[in-house]
């Protein structure tokens, strides 16, 4: 039986999102907000009894799963699958989906599938032992959720009304990819809640599309841009829907690396009712900032008359050494979109890519994708008249205490570091691990101007100008409780600066003993070794 906690709630549900405040966004500035990072998950609403909510506020209840923990063994990279069956005898309508976890999970793909797909316990399994599969899975059932790059919590909300359905007796599925770049064994959780409100309040089932560049060859030592050519998508919705393509567009989410410094989406057109579409750019981020980046369309852009598309990845690859498409040190390139469509599409980029010349400082390479188009699964209907009627259904399971995002608790000073504390160690088991990959403070994203994976990192730490804490020694020699690194490491709420812990996009800290090897590390003297 699953593991459900039932919590009645009167307002939309949260998230703690990397680096960065949440904000509705309507589609007049989405670019100007997708540029400074803003996100659309709203704040945790209070909760109360269950009862009659009234026709100005939606009925919502949130489930919650655990799906237990997982361990990785030093430089671990696991590629596994993870389920979890809601027990559903009736339909259910998602608001927000919340992924939370206790980091090392480099991304995941959620979707939800027929109980009969996939068959097996709940929890983690080898994805080859049961056929996983994400295309299959997306037509078999719908896109639930996608994972930013290393993000601890991160929420997928969609405008009020606008829903992702999970049918009667289907389950949540979804591809992991966990990384430990560390020297050291590291043990991670995840927890999955789920917003649902009552078929009464759904107004729109939403039905995903993907865009993705798999020819990625990103040049060593250079900044480029890799754009996917989607000039036929009209005729291709058209073709699977039997209509001309009406998107309304709801949500869409880019995806790459620790290299990945730019995305746009813009618009093609060149048709009457579309011709205001026409090199519109709608979504374009730019540079480095750690953060969940999934962007909310309220009102829903209208796409009516949309004849292409064009998406670009830009990237800033400070390495010797070209990069592809892959996991680990590798790239992606990738976009979740989420819309009202008649069509799921997937736009793929296998081959052909031309250099085109450079912009500025980046290289500039292009090529035209490749569309499957799908009519939408039939079970993604909307709710029934007697499902309105109904009181609001709610998956049978047990109760428990599971928060949305796991509560915060500060360094306990008795635990040891598992390794020596050495400089070397430090920088392998926490700073690489935490700080640099995929995060805030490495090569080609130095945030407050730290640089950890600097070839001079001793000189970089005993030498750093703490911003937002005037007069801070970033590290004390011999005295932890007087370093500031120690302090933001060990502590949910440092005393002085912003009161923000590090690592910034978690909202709890490290576990204790890597907290425990900075500690160390600083009281035998800070030394170079």
């Amino acid at each position: 039986m699953s593991t459900i906690r039932r919590l009645l709630i009167l307002s939309s549900s949260c998230s703690v999102l990397a680096c960065g405040d949440p904000a509705a966004v309507d589609q007049d500035s989405a670019t100007s907000n997708a540029e400074s990072g803003t996100d659309t998950a709203s704040d945790t609403g209070d909760t109360s009894d269950t009862g009659d909510t009234g026709d100005d506020e939606p009925e919502l209840v949130s489930v919650a799963h655990d799906f237990g923990t997982i361990t990785l063994a030093p430089y671990e990279e696991l590629s596994n699958c993870v389920q979890w069956t809601v027990d559903n005898d009736e339909a259910v309508y998602v608001q927000t989906v919340t992924v939370s976890n206790l980091g090392y999970f480099h991304h995941s793909n959620w979707f939800v599938v027929p109980e009969t797909m996939y068959p097996g316990p709940d929890g983690f399994f080898k994805c080859s032992e049961r056929g996983f599969d994400e295309l299959a899975s997306a037509v078999a059932g719908t896109v639930l959720f996608a994972q930013s790059t290393q993000s601890f919590v991160e929420s997928q909300r969609t405008a009020d009304g606008a829903i992702i359905k999970i049918p009667p007796r289907h389950k949540v599925v979804a591809g992991t990819h966990l990384l430990n770049v560390g020297p050291a064994e590291i043990s991670t959780q995840l927890f999955m809640t789920l917003d649902i409100i009552h078929p009464r309040d759904v107004e729109v089932v939403l039905t995903p599309f993907r865009l993705s560049y798999l020819d990625l060859d990103i040049p060593a030592n250079s900044k480029s841009r890799f754009t996917g050519i989607c000039d036929d998508l009209g005729e291709r919705y058209a073709a699977a829907a039997g209509t001309p393509l009406d998107i309304k567009l709801h949500y869409v989410l880019p995806h790459f690396h620790y290299l990945g410094d730019y995305f746009d989406l813009s618009l093609q057109s060149s048709t009457p009712e579309g011709s205001h579409l026409d090199g519109q750019s709608i979504y374009r981020l730019e540079g480095f900032n750690g953060e969940a980046n999934g962007l909310m369309f309220d009102p829903p852009l209208d796409l009516t008359g949309l004849e292409g598309l064009t998406y670009t990845c830009g990237y800033d690859n400070w390495r010797d050494v070209n990069v592809g498409w892959g996991i680990g040190d590798q790239e992606m390139c990738v976009m979740l979109g989420l819309g009202e469509s008649k069509v799921m599409f997937d736009a793929t980029v296998t081959g052909g890519t031309t250099a085109v010349g450079a912009t500025g400082d980046a290289l500039e390479f292009e090529a035209k994708c490749a569309i499957l188009a799908v009519p939408k699964n039939a079970a993604q209907s909307m709710p029934s008249e007697a499902e309105k009627q109904a009181p609001l259904y709610v998956p049978p399971g047990s109760d428990t205490d599971i928060p949305p995002v796991p509560a915060c608790v500060d360094h306990n000073p008795a635990v040891a570091p598992s390794l020596e504390p050495t400089l070397t160690n430090v920088a392998a088991a926490v700073f690489q691990q935490s700080c640099m990959f995929n995060a805030c403070h490495g090569s080609s994203a130095q945030a407050a101007g730290l640089n950890l994976q600097s070839p001079t990192l001793h000189a970089e730490l005993l030498g750093h100008e703490v911003l937002g804490n005037v007069g801070a020694s970033l590290v004390e020699p011999g005295d932890p409780e007087g370093s500031w690194l120690y302090e933001i490491m060990a502590s949910c709420t440092p005393e002085g600066g912003s009161g923000n812990h590090m690592p910034l996009n978690a909202p709890v800290l490290l576990e204790d003993r890597s907290v425990a090897l900075i500690r160390e590390w600083i009281a035998d003297g800070a030394l170079d070794n």
